[in-house]
């Protein structure tokens, strides 16, 4: 059984940790900025291809206290790399410490590197590592004196799916879009909305999920080139995931914004994702929003002080929105802002709001659900 650490947004660890139940993985436990959870090479692949939310899959390789350089290097050097890392392979160490004895984020990433290599002499008998082969991208993390060593199996982050070669400007994260959708409870028979929909994003992830169509399956990951992973895994894996897609189902998007450069953008990134036959892209200012449908289930990431409008704009677009996002018998609002002040601008009192963050900005959903 393997270990395994997914690092993720703040405020996205109970998606993660119920996408993950859903994958049949062991031993899911949710923390602060991250989720552990054990299964084998199966679950490795899986989570790497279908997980929406995640930022990347990390094998834990081991865990200790260290006060001192010197405990740092032996407990690295009591961890069995040989079982992950091949006598030809490339292992790059990089980190962070937060709050830790051990600061100095340079000195330890030569003092894990050199572990790690004594530890391999001593498996391998050789003197020294060409290093010419696949990656191991080794991770480590100190916080308050606790030293987490990991290797990364994804490769380029999570979030970069392969359709979104080009975005609009402040663009959401696509595991950030995703879990906006799944917050919402966007279901696939739902009719989606976004009237500020930038590059796509939201609409794309929306239409991914309601098709259960899996997220990473026209990418490839580090863990792939691995010598001592069954690569017959990764094709069993993503014909699973195939055959888990329902493209035959009553979802719709409806994603307009009023700058048709962007919508451009957002058509052919549909294109790539291979939904663009469920989404109608519109140039539209969202101050003349009309809805086409009785129900929707509307999501958007309005621009604001931090990222495209100075304050009072944003304030002024907020206002425009609650004249026009009106309360209405099967329809849902959710809007993601960093305002705490939205509320008031939008004239009405959230019927729920949940923390989020974009990127680094501390963030709200806002959401409207009562009729």
């Amino acid at each position: 059984m393997i270990q395994f650490v997914i690092p993720c947004l703040l405020g996205l660890e109970g998606p993660i940790a119920e996408e993950l139940r859903d994958m049949q993985a062991q031993d899911v436990r949710a923390e602060n900025g991250r989720v552990l959870f054990s299964g084998g090479e199966e679950l490795l692949a899986r989570a790497n291809i279908c997980s929406r939310f995640a930022e990347r899959i990390q094998i834990l390789v081991g865990s200790f206290p260290a006060h001192t350089f010197e405990e740092l290097f032996q407990g690295t050097k009591a961890l069995p790399w040989e079982e992950w890392i091949p006598k030809e392979d490339a292992f790059p160490v990089k980190g962070y410490s937060i709050n830790s004895t051990l600061f100095s984020v340079s000195d330890c990433q030569a003092i894990i590197k050199k572990a790690v290599v004594e530890r391999l002499k001593s498996r391998y008998k050789l003197e020294w590592f060409p290093e010419t082969g696949p990656v191991h991208q080794i991770q480590f993390s100190i916080m308050k004196d606790q030293v987490s060593l990991l290797i990364d199996t994804s490769g380029y982050g999570l979030h970069k799916r392969g359709y979104r070669l080009q975005a609009a400007g402040a663009p959401l994260k696509e595991t950030l879009a995703a879990a906006l959708c799944c917050v919402s409870r966007l279901r696939p028979y739902h009719t989606l909305y976004d009237p500020m929909c930038g590059s796509g994003t939201i609409a794309i992830e929306g239409a991914l999920m309601a098709m259960q169509i899996a997220p990473g399956r026209n990418r490839h990951f580090s863990a792939e080139r691995w010598e001592n992973l069954d690569p017959s895994v990764w094709n069993r894996e993503r014909e699973r995931a195939r055959d888990l897609e329902k493209r035959e189902c009553d979802f719709f998007c409806y994603a307009s914004d009023i700058d048709a450069d962007v919508l451009e953008l957002a058509r052919a990134n549909a294109e790539r994702a291979g939904v663009a036959d469920v989404i109608r892209f519109y140039q539209a200012d969202v101050r003349a929003f009309r809805p086409q449908t009785e129900r929707g289930t509307l999501i958007c990431n309005p621009p604001y002080g931090e990222r495209l409008l100075d304050i009072s704009e944003a304030e002024q677009l907020y206002r425009e929105m609650g004249r026009v996002f009106v309360p209405r018998r099967g329809w849902s609002y959710s809007i993601i802002s960093p305002s705490e002040t939205f509320e008031k601008s939008f004239g009405r009192k959230a019927d729920k709001r949940r923390k989020l963050y974009n990127g680094m900005i501390k963030c709200d959903l806002y959401m409207y659900f009562k009729g």
